[in-house]
């Protein structure tokens, strides 16, 4: 039995004072927004504690079981002994389970400052009796109407007794006691059901069908026999014209004393699918994995000279998310998840320029520098932690607008909880499980009932919709495979070896259903001590109840998932096998050098297992135009194919080679000069160089008024091979991956309310909170004139000089008020050391140092009583 239960606390503040440090670092992680700012004192901790929006929120975060425990307790006397609180949940006849499960359920709702008072008295707090409390406006979610006693409260003594007359009991002198009879006939169960054996068949199905609620029923001016029946005897109340309710005794008899129909204490259990072998599911997440590094470099390949314009309300058009998607070859969902990931991880953003477009990062650079397993893990642990959400993209906002990808309105700061919450249910699967989505969605629906109820059209609530992208999203990104955790998708989480998933003997401590026990934070809600708490410390991550990780605790699992990984990956390889159709087939991955050339002087017909690059003369021009000589694109491709050169594809290097460069085009507007005027000729006599406008201003030398730019497209679609130069007659090298956005950071995740505090923050707080109780709590005697509640002390000047002077002597503290230089005032408790020259130095309670204070800033001073 908890503190609480051998005490008998006067308020929700008392309660808190009596709770030890641990204690209170728990109520302060779970509910983070009592924290923000640090409160001055514990009583004012209990008025935040009780606030309608911090109540709410800490409501939100209750499992199903601890939610139907404050239900009950909302409908049940205030305060209830602990006996009748289980005669609510389990009803007359008992249920074990229910029994079993109460002491955890209750003990989260102390834990979280929701109930107070010992086992005899026990209190919901009032702000949470209101929310959840039956009223005609909010009905509650057991079912249950007012009691006899509110339903009663605006009819006339002379029907309350006609009412107990009826129900066979002898009249009263006053109301208040013929409401209490009634009550008690109603709670009386023998007493009863004598009453309800007396009914009419036909009034008893009447309180069958109200008994599990809505209470509220609608009646004729003139009622027929058998609800008349019920009227008579009080068994139905009128509340209005035509309208007459079930009192609440009435419905706890016949559902034989329980405040629930379907009372669930245990979480609904993660039901396997499919079972495959582990290794089967490491291979095939791998697979994916390299296939999720593919298609992002293929997406900033494809953007890295300048992507799509970023539209004037933000993010990408549907046009451009289409060409996206027919690039990648991917539906335009799937495109725009991976347009996101690549945003969330920093390596793509807007360029800031006037003519805004997308491009890549200099992050980019750096990532694919790095080796796959670790460029892979920097991309999931991005997709963990983002607030971004893929899914709402092509959905409408509140003012019925397009949500677009990498636009605004996309962040839900539910998403990251959701999916570890999501991946950390697969890990407590055995290896090789894949989970039953129907499962998944029932356990995360039990664990925040508030969160995952549809909405009135039927949809799935977002908490619904971002579970299912989690399941499809962690099988492309490749940290699932075949709907399985992989090795490095259980290491990304900070999960404990996968040879003790599913182990009984490993699980045998924790509770029935993976719940956490009596006292212990709900689901989700306590993030993990670091190193040097001087809380308690969970030491290992149980795969049931993970939650997100610290930045430090990222790095480590991170580093661990890339290392399993690593193996996993196909070895780059440094050939190709070149062959007679202008082909060149890829029978893996390439190393980077060779994959960057080959990407520039062969175009990718198609990818798979094996990718196949054609060359053309575009591509070997393009490789040409990037400062490669035809005797380099030979060697290359020697060097680096398993088969001979082919001839046809030697002769469309030299051929495209020798024409290259012939022409030179430069800025006149634009001009043309070549040493063969024959060719200068045969152009102007082309009717396709119509739209270039082109003169001669000399035998070697054509003009135009279009750009170099627009002269050197349409030379070259006209089958020439045109070199652009510079203002000295030097040929310009044009190379790929020029453009690059200035440094940008990755988008910082919206968070959910007030980040969970730190150990450092929690320690500091609990010691700040603790002085300022101390301060404002400590028995004083009275100096000067009395004080109201919560005033400062005031004192004269020469008062408060001789009694500081007279703690130096005693070593006693003394309570002082302290006005700062900003005019902030506060409530002090310090042992002064010495006073001189004006100030007052003594060791501080409430800040836990030695401080020095000038006299004039203190208000007044009072000694602390004996006692």
């Amino acid at each position: 039995m908890s503190p609480e239960a051998h005490s008998a606390p006067r308020s929700l503040a008392e309660a808190l004072r009596a709770r030890d440090d641990t204690s209170l670092a728990a109520l302060l992680r779970s509910r983070p927004d009592l924290i923000t700012p640090v409160p001055t004192d514990l009583t004012q901790l209990a008025t935040r504690a009780g606030t309608r929006a911090s109540v709410l929120r800490a409501l939100e975060r209750l499992d199903r079981f601890a939610l139907q425990t404050a239900e009950a307790l909302a409908v049940a006397p205030d305060p209830a002994s602990y006996d009748t609180l289980l005669g609510l949940m389990a009803g007359d006849a008992g249920h074990e389970t229910v029994a079993g499960a109460l002491p955890r359920a209750l003990g989260t709702l102390r834990e979280q400052a929701l109930v107070w008072g010992g086992d005899d008295r026990l209190r919901l707090v009032r702000t949470a009796r209101e929310l959840l409390a039956p009223s005609p406006q909010h009905p509650s979610p057991t079912g249950l109407g007012p009691t006899v006693q509110e339903a009663t409260s605006g009819m006339s003594p002379g029907r309350i007794q006609e009412i107990v007359t009826a129900a066979g009991l002898p009249s009263t002198h006053d109301s208040v006691s013929a409401v209490t009879a009634l009550t008690g006939l109603f709670t009386h169960r023998k007493k009863m059901a004598k009453l309800l054996a007396g009914a009419p068949e036909a009034a008893r199905e009447v309180l069958s069908r109200l008994a599990w609620g809505p209470p509220y029923g609608q009646v004729t001016a003139d009622p027929a026999a058998h609800l008349r029946w019920l009227l008579d005897r009080g068994l139905l109340l009128p509340t209005a014209p035509g309208t007459v309710v079930l009192p609440r005794e009435v419905a706890l008899h016949l559902r034989e004393g329980r405040a629930h129909r379907v009372p669930e204490p245990l979480p609904p259990a993660v039901a396997p699918a499919a079972t495959h072998s582990p290794q089967v599911v490491d291979a095939t997440a791998a697979g994916q994995a390299y296939t999720a590094l593919a298609t992002v470099e293929e997406l900033l390949k494809d953007w890295d000279e300048g992507g799509p314009a970023v539209l004037r309300a933000g993010g990408l058009s549907v046009r451009d998310l289409k060409r996206t998607a027919v690039a990648l070859d991917v539906s335009e969902p799937v495109a725009a998840f991976w347009t996101e990931l690549a945003y969330a991880a920093g390596l793509i953003a807007s360029d800031g320029e006037a003519d805004e477009r997308y491009a890549a990062t200099p992050a980019y650079d750096e990532w694919l520098e790095q080796p796959p397993a670790e460029r892979w893990a920097r991309i999931a642990q991005a997709w963990l932690t983002a607030t971004r959400t893929p899914g709402l993209v092509g959905g409408r906002d509140a003012k019925d607008r397009t949500l677009s990808a990498l636009g605004p309105g996309l962040d839900r700061s539910a998403a990251p909880e959701v999916r570890h919450r999501v991946l950390s249910l697969l890990a407590g699967l055995p290896r090789g499980a894949a989970p039953d989505t129907e499962s998944v969605l029932a356990r995360l629906r039990w664990e925040r009932p508030l969160r995952g109820a549809r909405n009135d059209s039927g949809e799935d609530d977002l908490r619904t919709r971002l579970a299912r992208w989690t399941l499809s999203e962690a099988e492309l990104l490749g940290v699932t495979g075949r709907g399985a955790l992989s090795a490095h998708g259980r290491a990304l989480l900070g999960a404990p070896p996968a040879g003790n998933a599913g182990d009984p003997a490993a699980r045998a401590t924790e509770p029935a259903g993976g719940a956490p026990a009596p006292g212990t934070p709900a689901a989700g809600l306590s993030e993990p001590a670091g190193p040097g708490d001087k809380l308690p410390v969970h030491h290992h991550r149980s795969s049931d109840r993970l939650g997100p990780l610290s930045p430090a605790e990222q790095a480590v699992a991170g580093a661990a998932a890339a290392r399993l990984l690593a193996p996993l990956l196909p070895e780059p390889l440094d050939h190709v096998l070149l062959q007679a159709d202008l082909t060149a087939v890829a029978p893996g991955p390439l190393r980077r050098p060779l994959a960057d050339v080959l990407g520039v002087l062969a175009d990718v017909e198609s990818k798979g297992g094996a990718t196949v690059y054609r060359f053309t003369p575009a591509s070997v021009r393009r490789a040409l135009d990037a400062g490669r000589t035809a005797a380099d694109l030979h060697a290359f491709l020697a060097e680096h194919s398993r088969t001979p050169v082919p001839q046809p594809l030697a002769y469309l290097i030299d051929d495209v080679a020798r024409r290259h460069g012939h022409l030179r085009v430069g800025a006149a507007s634009a001009y043309v000069r070549c040493d063969d005027d024959a060719l200068l000729n045969e152009i102007l006599a082309d009717k396709r160089a119509a739209a270039l406008r082109l003169r001669r201003l000399a035998p070697t030398v054509l003009a135009t008024q279009s750009d170099p730019a627009t002269l050197l497209e349409g030379l070259r679609a006209m089958g020439y091979a045109p070199a652009a130069e510079s203002a000295e007659g030097d040929v310009l090298i044009t190379r790929a991956h020029a453009h690059r956005t200035p440094p940008r950071t990755a988008p910082e995740p919206v968070p959910d309310g007030p980040p969970p505090p730190d150990t450092t923050l929690l320690a500091a707080a609990i010691r700040a909170i603790r002085a300022g109780d101390l301060a404002a709590t400590a028995p004083r005697k009275a100096v000067g004139e009395p004080l109201t509640g919560g005033e400062l002390p005031r004192t004269s000047a020469a008062d408060t000089l001789a009694t500081m002077q007279a703690a130096v002597l005693t070593g006693d503290s003394v309570w002082i008020g302290y006005v700062n230089a900003d005019g902030a005032a506060s409530q002090r408790v310090i042992a002064p050391i010495r006073v001189e020259g004006g100030f007052v130095t003594g060791y501080d309670h409430t800040a836990d140092e030695v401080r020095t204070y000038p006299l004039h800033r203190i208000t007044g001073v009072a000694e602390l009583a004996d006692d």
